[in-house]
């Protein structure tokens, strides 16, 4: 598998430093996963912030910090998902073992060749996950985005203005973004996508389609 598209510095700097949601953080992990490129850059993030946090003078914690830990740990705040050791699959596509633990949902149709499938995260019900299937050929709409979207291409390849996206690749795109990704003709494409924000569809037949996306 070759990989042509990675996460930027500033969403690799976010992972390490644990500040990216859960959504696009499982979609990252899915990338990390296969790139030895931006795993060795996650090291580099990690290395620095480990070197700043042993110049920073400690702070002292208030009397009542670990009461508090503690009452969180008791109330589930601060626990992990439970992820099971089996793989996941659909469609007889190996997914990545970011999604061990995660609630699949069944495919619906959203549209000609086009199935979705919502990916429940437990601990955060918010995580705006989803599984895309799109058919050979297929054009999803003409869309843009408010706020980042996040995408790890499984199974399959796509092309829009930004190139051509195959198996392992990472894709970003930003609100400054608007694309209209088409499937490459030889099979389908199976995404793991997540949105910090919202997808926003451009013309009629897009419009038509955004109660049905619900993204």
């Amino acid at each position: 598998m070759t990989i042509s598209h990675h996460a930027t510095d500033e969403t690799l700097l976010r992972y390490a430093a644990g500040t990216l949601a859960t959504g696009p953080r499982i979609v990252v992990e899915a990338h990390l996963s296969g790139c030895p490129v931006c795993r060795a850059r996650v090291r580099e993030f990690e290395a620095l912030g480990g070197a700043v946090l042993e110049e920073t003078e400690p702070s002292r914690l208030p009397a009542n910090a670990l009461a508090n830990v503690l009452s969180r740990i008791d109330a589930g705040e601060m626990s992990e998902p439970v992820r099971s050791d089996m793989p996941v699959h659909i469609d007889g596509v190996r997914l990545p073992d970011s999604l061990r633990g995660c609630d699949i949902g069944r495919w619906r149709w959203i549209g000609p060749g086009m199935r979705m499938s919502r990916v429940g995260v437990p601990g955060d019900p918010d995580a705006n996950l989803i599984l895309l299937k799109v058919g050979p050929g297929r054009a999803l709409p003409d869309h843009g985005h408010v706020g980042a979207e996040f995408t790890h291409i499984v199974s399959g390849s796509y092309t829009d203005r930004l190139g051509q996206f195959g198996p392992g690749d990472l894709a970003e795109v930003d609100e400054d973004i608007e694309h209209q990704p088409i499937v490459d003709p030889e099979e389908d494409c199976i995404c793991l996508a997540a949105m910090e924000g919202r997808m926003r569809f451009n013309g009629f037949i897009g419009r038509l389609l955004q109660p049905i996306f619900g993204i």
